[in-house]
């Protein structure tokens, strides 16, 4: 199966640095990520810089970075204001979102998922008229940490809002790494019978380590869209126990061993995964950058023997 990879690092995976890293920097990042194969980043987000620091430089990481042929560079923009920005500086693609958690929704945008749909509606409005394509991300669809399970009917209610609006692009967000296979399986499977014309990608974290566990459980589903962040970073604010995202070049070595294709290489994703290493000063959660590839092989001769006793 052909697997698409929209990377979210320079987005998600960024945003809670608390040391602004500099634009220099952020351009180089995601023109390495491009430079791998990759072909649709999420860059950056048009949000309030009071609450988001981190993404202050938006609009010059847009006009900075490369576009390959073929690229789609998206960012977030939670509002009317933020997509006229967004669009203004140049981007492909907007990503509106609303948590299927009211409680989740009010800490993350202050304000009611109702009120969120509204709004998604008049950045639709917005986006339609410049034919800017957008899509939207639901959060805590596998579980709020105020809340606890989220009602699958609830996650429906808002997929069926969205595609009267028109937004046909929609990723189920694991906010918290709170999904597990099954939850996965429930959700996506309620989904997709009360909304048949959704298009479903999916977001996980690696917060109990089972972020590929439960990739595998989409591929099942043969849902070919997952979104995730170079090196693992990231994390949701303002969600208590958000740590980081499903790695991407963990991702993709999986995918291979599966036999998938991505058009990514692997080797050269690996390099985007020291290269912001080095950017934050700090070991990544990142596995495959250490270990490498399942074939990588040593020379015997180097490597210790055990002692003869």
């Amino acid at each position: 199966m052909q697997i698409k990879i929209i990377e979210v690092g320079p987005r998600d995976g960024l945003q809670s640095e608390k040391t602004f890293i500099a634009t220099a920097q952020k351009v180089r990042l995601i023109d390495s990520l491009f430079g791998a194969g990759i072909r649709s980043v999420e860059a950056t987000s048009f949000v309030s810089l009071t609450a988001v620091p981190q993404m202050a430089d938006a609009a010059d990481v847009l006009q900075q970075i490369s576009r390959p042929e073929g690229s789609v560079v998206s960012v977030l923009a939670p509002n009317v204001r933020g997509a006229r920005d967004a669009i203004r500086a140049g981007a492909d693609e907007l990503v509106a979102f609303v948590s299927a958690s009211a409680t989740h929704n009010r800490k993350n945008l202050n304000r009611s998922v109702a009120d969120s749909l509204i709004n998604i509606e008049a950045v639709a409005e917005l986006a339609s008229q410049s034919g800017t394509p957008l899509r939207a991300a639901v959060s805590t669809v596998f579980g709020c940490p105020f809340e606890g399970d989220v009602d699958v009917g609830s996650v429906v209610a808002i997929v069926q809002t969205l595609s009267r609006i028109g937004i046909r692009q929609v990723t189920l967000a694991d906010t918290t790494g709170m999904a597990t296979p099954a939850v996965v399986r429930a959700v996506c499977a309620g989904v997709r019978n009360a909304v048949p014309e959704a298009m479903l990608s999916l977001h996980f974290h690696n917060t109990r380590g089972l972020g590929l566990v439960n990739v595998a459980a989409g591929l099942e589903l043969e849902i070919d869209v997952y979104e995730s962040s170079i090196g693992g970073v990231g994390g949701c604010p303002f969600a208590p126990g958000a740590t980081g995202n499903v790695c991407t070049e963990d991702l993709v070595h999986y995918l291979h061993e599966e036999g998938h294709s991505t058009g990514i290489d692997l080797d050269s994703l690996v390099r985007s995964a020291w290269l912001l290493e080095e950017t934050l000063g700090r070991p990544l959660p990142g596995q495959v950058m250490r270990a490498g590839k399942r074939l990588r092989l040593y020379d015997a001769g180097a490597a210790p023997s055990a002692t003869a006793r």
